[in-house]
């Protein structure tokens, strides 16, 4: 069993950068793929990006890409998302989610995802 929690949510104005954590407990954190989410209010969850494992290829969704980055630090089983030149469209609640590498596999829906954390507000300002 793997268990997440996410912090580092925030109200940041447009422009600006925030750091999400997500803390995994349990299994072999290097070996899983580690991927975030966001919902905003009305919407469905959407893909943020991905990384397959540690050490592995990272997928981003065309609306981060060049802005968000993820990294990981396995002594500390945590993953970061750094989010830089927020926009208000950003603003939404964003989620950790793990899964067992699967090679050959690019998971991108949230179907695919075993293991979720409840989730940080972040509010980008105009």
């Amino acid at each position: 069993q793997v268990q997440l929690v996410e912090s580092g949510g925030g109200l940041v104005q447009a422009g600006g950068s925030l750091r999400l954590s997500c803390a995994a407990s349990g299994r072999i954190f290097s070996t899983y793929t580690m991927a975030w989410f966001r919902q905003a209010p009305g919407k469905e969850r959407e893909f943020v990006l991905t990384n397959t494992w540690s050490g592995g290829t990272t997928y981003y969704a065309d609306s981060v890409k060049g802005r968000f980055t993820i990294s990981r630090d396995n002594a500390k089983n945590t993953v970061y998302l750094q989010m830089n030149s927020l926009k208000p469209e950003d603003t939404a609640v964003y989620y950790c989610a793990a899964r067992s590498f699967r090679k050959g596999t690019t998971p991108l829906s949230p179907g695919e995802y075993n293991y979720w954390g409840q989730g940080t507000q972040v509010t980008v300002s105009a």
